[in-house]
């Protein structure tokens, strides 16, 4: 069992979570978190890099002279990739990046990134966590109460839109709804901040309990 201490927004320790790491797969599975990396770094990849070839070069295939009796170095059509204005030779073509893996080893990665979190003390709990309306500076001070000074991943149970507001300004700091976690961005991040309510969800438990 992993003891969690969770504090309020003034950095005070207010209550305490018993986690089982078997809530989170029981250990961290290690091949299959570099599996969902490799996966979420490859769809990020774009693909469109394109160059022409010489069947994508406007021009004829007729030989632009005889072979012999000129004196000339002996040459093809114009379309050649020596000639300026021929195609490129072994030419870049539109690729499709993308991996995919299924929702359960999704799920596993993600539990075994956030048990690697919680294993090497970089998660930190709230009770709760908003803002009647978007305050970057209040959400500043709420990390610097709670010692968070590196990149950070807050985890909350909802999309807040004040809290995103008061987030996106902040340098290595991005929020997140627990339904959107995924392992690749989980280990993008030094920190990861959990709302009460937000860990409860992972771990499957309700929040009256």
């Amino acid at each position: 069992m992993i003891d969690l201490t969770v504090y309020n927004r003034d950095g005070k320790e207010v209550d305490r979570l018993q986690v089982d790491e078997a809530a989170l797969g029981g250990s961290v599975r290690y091949p299959l978190l570099k599996q969902a990396i490799v996966m979420y770094e490859a769809n990020k990849r774009v693909g469109t890099a394109t160059t022409k070839g010489r069947s994508d070069v406007a021009g004829s295939d007729r030989k632009l002279f005889r072979q012999k009796g000129t004196g000339n170095a002996r040459v093809g059509n114009i379309r050649t990739a020596k000639r300026v204005g021929g195609g490129v030779t072994f030419a870049k073509i539109p690729r499709e990046f993308r991996q995919s893996m299924p929702k359960k080893q999704k799920k596993l990665a993600r539990d075994s990134a956030i048990l690697a979190k919680l294993l090497s003390n970089n998660v930190v709990v709230v009770d709760a966590l908003s803002f009647a309306e978007p305050k970057t500076r209040e959400f500043a001070s709420v990390l610097s109460n709670l010692k968070i000074d590196r990149s950070c991943l807050v985890t909350v149970g909802a999309s807040d839109a004040n809290l995103c507001k008061s987030a996106r300004n902040i340098p290595k700091v991005m929020v997140k709804p627990v339904k959107e976690l995924n392992a690749g961005e989980i280990c993008r991040y030094r920190k990861m901040l959990f709302t009460k309510e937000a860990i409860l969800s992972v771990l499957g438990k309700d929040q009256a309990s």
